[in-house]
């Protein structure tokens, strides 16, 4: 059986560092995890190619090619998705999909021949015994969650990883807490389902004899789910399996409460990890309690950014307008915390409302749904706000106009500068990121509009915290892209 294994293409997003990627002569930021787990829950003598479409093109000889394509993917990857589907249904050849996308919004992909939802430890091996007997079903879902300390290794070699920027690699599923517009406790449950430490470990073997030396993401969704494992196990283990590896840093999510366990942070940072991205969402204690957002209320949130990001951990944030209890003060209020917070990687959005949340179930009693979510930080929404479409759009408008402007941008990067404290990660600094500094130099320093920002930050960096020039450098071309991704999206 020859199997092409293709994840879609992403639009131009936040988090895609389209823009910002061209600096290191990268395609992507990470490889599809959930199609290389797939690759090796299938048969091992089964043909397997990996077609990740924001690196290589898919061509009519691979669709010639394979007997099955197996497609996976997340919500922003819609457009694409549909796409891949008509191609393999005009090629005469079968699809299977899986994956957040299809688990929420299969029914919206009638071309596809087979789903297989949910968690596919518990759907593929029943997907594939129908079809070894030749009666393979159309949908295949659980209810149940699978147990990770099964899921093996993933099969990194079907990816071209010089074409990355960072791996990554997966811990733990679910989360303790129950946030109204988040979809992850639908998808894995509450209770966080962990690998053991020596799971994790022997996937980090795999990537450094592969080769790989730079980042690598912990994709779970809250890290700190189980905080006793962590410091009993994970951590330990991290730590003493850095002891002789160069180059490679770790990043995560994690909640708020981080901040509240000087040893767990120390501890993550002994390890390796240098940034964690953390849900704030809003600074208003009564749209946090309305989404139930309950470990960020009751605490002075910008004290607790403070503290992580002192700890040795650049915070990177996600921020949420549109909650019914905002008023138009919300805007400025955002704008404000963002600044002085020193939060650089500031994702904002619009509130939307994913099947199968609780947010989704009010806003369809209460009659307020509007069209499928998009879920880019595009200035969209799927759901009819309460201070009215218009007033919020050009709210949301004015907040990524000034966050990303080259004088606050700038003025915050100088902000975090001051306060986080040197990673104790050794990096490796290959050819690409060695040119990446003169490159930024031209675009930035020459051609930029920012170019006066640009040498002031620089200049300042390097007299105050010289340790900290290429993570300084690094952050003035994210913010390139981020002024440029969302030029495209929010102005077309």
């Amino acid at each position: 059986m020859r199997i092409l294994l293709i994840y879609p293409e992403y639009p131009d997003t936040f988090w895609s560092f389209k823009h910002a990627l061209k600096f290191i002569h990268k395609k992507a930021a990470h490889p599809p995890l959930g199609l290389l787990t797939i690759g090796a829950m299938l048969p091992g003598h089964w043909s397997k190619k990996l077609i990740d479409m924001n690196v290589i093109k898919l061509t009519d000889k691979d669709l010639a090619w394979a007997d099955y394509a197996f497609i996976s993917g997340m919500v922003v990857q819609k457009a694409s998705a549909q796409k891949i589907i008509e191609r393999c249904k005009a090629a005469g050849l079968k699809t299977v999909a899986g994956g957040p996308l299809f688990t929420s919004e299969h029914r919206l992909f009638e071309q596809v021949d087979h789903f297989v939802l949910n968690e596919a430890e518990i759907t593929l091996p029943l997907f594939l015994a129908d079809l070894e007997n030749g009666w393979a079903k159309k949908r295949y879902e659980t209810g149940e969650f699978a147990d990770i300390e099964k899921t093996p290794v993933p099969q990194w070699e079907l990816a071209d990883m010089k074409r990355y920027a960072g791996m990554s690699v997966q811990f733990s599923r679910g989360c303790p807490y129950n946030c109204e517009f988040c979809n992850v406790t639908a998808l894995f449950g509450h209770r966080a389902r962990i690998k053991t430490a020596d799971q994790v470990v022997r996937e980090l073997d795999k990537l450094y004899q592969l080769g790989w030396r730079g980042s690598v993401f912990f994709v779970d969704d809250n890290f700190i789910g189980n905080k006793g494992y962590l410091k009993r196990a994970l951590l330990p283990a991290l730590i003493q399996w850095r002891k002789n590896k160069r180059g490679i840093a770790f990043n995560t999510e994690a909640s708020i409460n981080l901040a509240d366990d000087e040893e767990l942070m120390r501890m993550m940072v002994d390890a390796g990890f240098d940034a964690v991205f953390v849900g704030i969402e809003t600074p208003d204690e009564e749209g946090l309690t309305e989404c139930n957002k309950r470990q960020n209320i009751n605490r002075d949130l910008l004290d607790s950014v403070k503290r992580i990001q002192r700890s040795g951990l650049q915070v990177q944030g996600g921020f949420i307008v549109g909650f019914d209890s905002d008023t138009p003060s919300i805007f400025q209020r955002q704008i404000d915390f963002i600044q002085k917070s020193g939060i650089v990687t500031a994702m904002v959005g619009m509130l939307q409302a994913p099947p199968g949340t609780r947010l989704y179930e009010r806003m369809e009693r209460e009659g307020r749904l509007l069209t499928t979510m998009s879920g880019n930080t595009d200035g969209t929404t799927n759901i009819i706000p309460r201070m009215g479409l218009d007033l919020l759009s050009d709210g949301y408008r004015n907040i990524i106009g000034q966050i990303y402007s080259p004088k606050y941008f700038y003025g915050r990067l100088k902000t975090f500068l001051r306060e986080y404290n040197v990673p104790k990660v050794k990096y490796v600094l290959d050819f690409q990121r060695f040119l990446a500094l003169f490159r930024s130099g031209i675009r930035l320093g020459v051609i930029g509009r920012e170019r006066f920002h640009y040498w002031r930050l620089l200049a300042w960096t390097l007299f105050r915290r010289p340790q900290l020039l290429p993570l300084a450098v690094t952050l003035t071309i994210y913010g390139h892209h981020f002024r440029k991704s969302c030029r495209s999206t929010l102005l077309g």
